[in-house]
């Protein structure tokens, strides 16, 4: 489909400044507190505190680090429907419990997948049954904005699209749909609740706002969310930054005149929603804050099976043949009479080539899954669960010098049970407004500079262009103590 011609029916864009959201964020001096159901929903935004733990001393460090929002990596998407709704429960009673020790006001947002995979409408439900149990608050409206323009997932006239080649394609018509624990039909926004909500809310009773409204400004915006209430789904058109903005603006004004909502997103709209400004990629200076980096080479984790991530695979091991590439044989892994012997296998080789340079580490392209979806989860968990042992195990023995995890569950995973990561901040993206880097404050990976890569981001020379990033100094570095070795001869 002819993106152009979409838009031609509705009005141009509009432009909003991020300072002028912010100076409206700071008038409520609100945190949002972001359930994340993996770690890649941190690739849009910069400078912001994240929990993999999230006890209310969590949350009161957090607080404390004066940001006007927080994420919290539930990894939900990765767990069935039960442990989903029992963990995002405990994660608003415990941050609602710390926001009244100390005097804060929260504002909640539960971050998926811009291509509309994840545990709707439960996370959503369970989100707003506990508001209502632990502090009284009935939400009004859940407004969803899977919209990722950066990564050219956009929402017109309420129907989700994905930028390919030929032009626009309707979400549901790409692979993501098709997967096998999260699928859909639906690529209109209203349909999707309909048919994820089994009938329970019909696509007639959501309300879009779609870019007429959106680009009429905060005032048409709160007007159409007006009449929200008992939690109905209000769902957003985004085609810009700015669109995101301006709806950030209505929400404001939605909120004042006393309308409490929950919202369901892609990746930028906390970016938006707090009038924080696109940074600019980080260069290697600013990942090693101006120092040389750890001697050795740096661990790129490779978990995902969608396309994307195997032709980026392709590209990395083409691009960087001196790197070490290392098969994780998946079969092997979860076999119960062979994974133990056959990980320390892949242990002692993953660190020991670190030593002297770069390490690839895959998971076999073969994707392994079961017909019934949570049988499809279950083999997921224990093939990334192979996946952290080697990282631990490598870690434990050599600290590498950078680590990239690709892939939503792998990088849940590696941060939080194979790097040991509670605490981190994150610093911002490595690729524009993609790709996030994460600075660990605690546990055996501070210090290393951890990179969450989604596994449906990017092109294909995406993930190497990363590497060559973080390995720049290390290369420059390296020329330096050739020619001053040669002065010395």
């Amino acid at each position: 489909m002819d993106e152009r011609q979409i838009l031609a029916a509705y009005p141009a864009d509009v432009r909003v400044s991020a300072a002028e959201v912010a100076e409206r964020v700071a008038e409520t001096r609100r945190i949002l507190v972001v359930l994340d159901d993996d770690p890649t929903g941190t690739q849009s935004v910069s400078d912001l505190p994240v929990l993999t733990s999230w006890a209310p001393n969590d949350f009161e460090w957090a607080f404390g680090q004066g940001a006007a929002a927080l994420y919290v990596l539930t990894n939900t998407r990765s767990l069935d429907a039960d442990t989903a709704a029992a963990r995002n429960r405990e994660i608003v009673r415990n941050a609602v419990a710390a926001a009244e020790r100390t005097g804060r006001s929260i504002g909640f947002v539960s971050r998926s997948d811009s291509t509309l995979r994840g545990h709707y409408p439960l996370e959503t439900d369970v989100i707003a049954e506990e508001l209502l149990s632990t502090s009284g608050v009935a939400i009004d409206g859940v407004v969803m904005v899977p919209a990722f323009p950066d990564a050219d997932r956009v929402t017109i006239g309420g129907v989700h699209y994905m930028r390919l080649a030929d032009g626009l394609t309707p979400v549901a018509e790409t692979e993501f749909a098709r997967d096998s624990t999260f699928g859909f039909v639906h690529s209109d926004l209203p349909g999707y609740v309909q048919e994820k909500t089994g009938g329970r809310v019909r696509a007639a009773d959501v309300i879009v706002l779609d870019l007429t409204i959106i680009r009429s400004g905060a005032a048409a915006i709160a007007a159409a969310i007006a009449p929200a209430t008992r939690a109905t789904p209000i769902c957003a058109d985004a085609v810009t930054e700015d669109d995101l903005r301006l709806l950030a603006l209505g929400l404001h004004l939605a909120e004042d005149t006393g309308k409490k909502l929950l919202y369901r997103v892609g990746p930028p709209f906390v970016r938006a929603r707090i009038g924080q400004e696109s940074r600019a990629p980080l260069t290697a200076a600013e990942v090693y804050h101006g120092a040389d980096p750890a001697p050795g080479g740096g661990l790129i984790v490779v978990g995902s099976h969608v396309g994307v991530t195997t032709r980026q695979l392709a590209a990395l091991v083409a691009a960087r043949p001196s790197a070490t590439t290392i098969e994780l044989d998946v079969a092997r892994a979860i076999d119960e009479s062979d994974a133990a012997a056959y990980l320390e296998t892949v242990v002692a080789r993953v660190a020991g080539q670190l030593r002297t340079g770069d390490v690839i580490l895959h998971t076999s392209r073969l994707l392994l899954k079961a017909d019934d979806p949570a049988a499809s989860l279950d083999i997921s968990r224990r093939v990334s669960a192979a996946v952290v042992t080697v990282v631990r195990g490598a870690l434990a023995v050599r600290s590498p010098r950078f680590v990239i995890a690709k892939g939503g569950i792998t990088s849940s995973d590696v941060a939080s049970e194979g790097l040991g990561i509670r605490r981190a901040i994150v610093r911002g993206p490595m690729l524009p407004g993609i790709v996030s880097l994460w600075e660990p404050v605690d546990g055996p990976a501070a210090g290393i500079p951890y990179i969450v890569f989604a596994g449906n981001v990017g092109d294909d020379d995406s993930l190497a262009q990363v590497v060559a990033t973080l390995s720049a100094t290390a290369q420059t570095n390296a020329c330096s103590d050739a020619a001053e070795t040669g002065a010395h001869r």
